[in-house]
C-alpha cells in the first residue's frame, strides 16, 4: 500500500514511554503511517498542522494541559483532522466533554494495540468508536437534551429540601453543563462545584446527577 493510501496519524502523549510504544505500534501497520509525536507544547497546534495528518490520537493529559482548549484549535486548523483520545479511566465527564469538542474516538488505557489500531482506522473511514461502558452516558446526554430543549418547561420541586444554590444547579445540569462549566458560569471552583453536587444528590438520595433532575422535576409542568 502507497503512503497516499495509508491513514496518517500524529501521537500527542505526555508519557515519553507511551509516545515510543504507540508509534512502534502504528508503524507496524501496514495501512498506517506515524507522520509525528510530541507532548503538548505551546506550538503543538503548528507542530500537527506542518504534519497534516488524518487522525490525532492524543492522551487525555495533553488535552487536559491545554486547558480543554486543544482539540477545537487543532480541528479548526485542520479541516476533516479526526480525533482520537486515550483516556485514563472511563470518566462520563471527560468523554462527554471530548465529544462535545468534537473527537470522534474514544478508547480507554487499557486498550490491546488491535483496539488502538482499529479505532484509527475507524474514524479514519468517517466511523465513531466509543467503549460500550461510556454508550450509555452519551445517549442519557443526548435524551436529557432533548427532553430539556425548552429549558422553561422545567419547574423544580420545592418541597424537596434544597437549597437555592443547589435549585440552581439542577437547573443547570438539566441543561446538559459539566461541573467545568457550571464552575465558570457560577465563579466557583470545580471542587466546590462537586462538593455541592455530592451534598445535593445525599440530600436526594439520588443515585446520579440525572437521577436528582428527574427526582426535582415537577410532575406535568409546562411552559
Amino acid at each position: 500500500m502507497s503512503d497516499s493510501e495509508n491513514v496518517q496519524v500524529f501521537i500527542l502523549a505526555e508519557n515519553r514511554l507511551l509516545r515510543e510504544a504507540l508509534t512502534r505500534i502504528l508503524g507496524k501497520k501496514n495501512d498506517i503511517r506515524v507522520v509525528g509525536a510530541s507532548a503538548f507544547s505551546p506550538d503543538v497546534v503548528a507542530q500537527i498542522s506542518s504534519a497534516s495528518p488524518d487522525v490525532l490520537l492524543s492522551d487525555s493529559a495533553a488535552v487536559a494541559l491545554s486547558d480543554l482548549r486543544l482539540i477545537s484549535e487543532v480541528r479548526a486548523a485542520i479541516p476533516g483532522l479526526k480525533v482520537v483520545m486515550i483516556g485514563m479511566d472511563a470518566d462520563p465527564e471527560t468523554f462527554l466533554r471530548a465529544v462535545r469538542d468534537g473527537i470522534v474516538g474514544f478508547v480507554l488505557k487499557d486498550a490491546s494495540a488491535m483496539e488502538v489500531a482499529a479505532a484509527v482506522r475507524c474514524v479514519a473511514n468517517h466511523e465513531a468508536v466509543c467503549p460500550p461502558s461510556l454508550c450509555m452516558a452519551l445517549f442519557e446526554r443526548v435524551a436529557s437534551q432533548n427532553q430539556n430543549a425548552h429549558p422553561a418547561s422545567f419547574v423544580i420541586r420545592h418541597n424537596l429540601g434544597l437549597t437555592r444554590r443547589e435549585q440552581q444547579l439542577v437547573q443547570m445540569i438539566s441543561h446538559g453543563l459539566t461541573n467545568k462549566e457550571i464552575a465558570s458560569q457560577l465563579n466557583l471552583s470545580e471542587q466546590t462545584v462537586k462538593n455541592h453536587i455530592h451534598r445535593m444528590l445525599r440530600k436526594l438520595g439520588a443515585a446520579d446527577r440525572l437521577g436528582a433532575v428527574e427526582l426535582c422535576r415537577l410532575p406535568g409542568a409546562v411552559a
